[in-house]
């Protein structure tokens, strides 16, 4: 069974909210808002939540999905290392719109798809997920539409697309305009912009404070 919950009602949140958590600790999906476009998620560490999502989405594992988190802090325990550059980005656009790869940590037991040893992680800017975000943990998360659909800016354009696929949306408003995150790729020696979106690359290059080559 399939429920939205409007988050713009406080109570309707709190009902929402506590719902989208136990529906992610059981290894089911939800839909969230974030600050660029509407997410579907589940439990970064659950197999069956990402088969789950990407059956929803219409994908392969050769899409892996990124994770999104709560806190500076979760990062440390996500990946291998946090170099220098990591950091400096982290605390130039955390919370907000750029994604970071990293190699993860070996020893984490999760399989977000043909990632190749590395993870793609953000600390969104907005309340609600955020909120979530704290509660359950990091959280696998991808755009809210089916594969090759338009990404969606509000609850209702994310139902119309995923429908009963998905155990709680919580609905908290239009996104605006949906653009995506930027993608910065930290795996190798110098830092590489895989996807230019709602963080121009200058932006990034001044945080770094070296010009950042584009992958395209």
């Amino acid at each position: 069974m399939t429920t939205v919950y409007d988050c713009s009602s406080r109570e309707d949140r709190e009902d929402g909210l506590a719902a989208a958590a136990s529906a992610v600790r059981a290894g089911r999906v939800v839909v969230i808002p974030t600050d660029t476009v509407y997410g579907i998620g589940c439990d970064a560490f659950s197999s069956s939540g990402v088969q789950s999502l990407l059956a929803a989405k219409g994908r392969g594992p050769d899409m892996p999905v990124g994770v999104l988190v709560g806190s500076w802090a979760t990062v440390d325990g996500l990946v291998l290392s946090v170099p220098q550059a990591a950091r400096n980005l982290i605390e130039a656009f955390w919370p907000g719109d750029l994604s970071i790869v990293l190699p993860h940590a070996p020893s984490l037991a999760w399989d977000l798809g043909n990632t190749n040893g590395t993870v793609m992680l953000r600390m969104p800017l907005h309340p609600v997920a955020l909120e979530l975000l704290r509660e359950v943990g990091p959280m696998a998360v991808s755009s809210a539409n089916r594969t090759g659909q338009p990404a969606p800016a509000t609850a209702d354009e994310a139902r119309a697309q995923l429908g009963g696929s998905v155990a709680v949306y919580l609905d908290g408003g239009p996104c605006g305009d949906p653009i995506p995150s930027t993608i910065v790729d930290l795996t190798g020696e110098e830092p590489v912009l895989l996807r230019e979106g709602a963080v121009p690359i200058a932006a990034v290059s001044e945080a770094l404070g070296a010009e950042v080559r584009s992958a395209r």
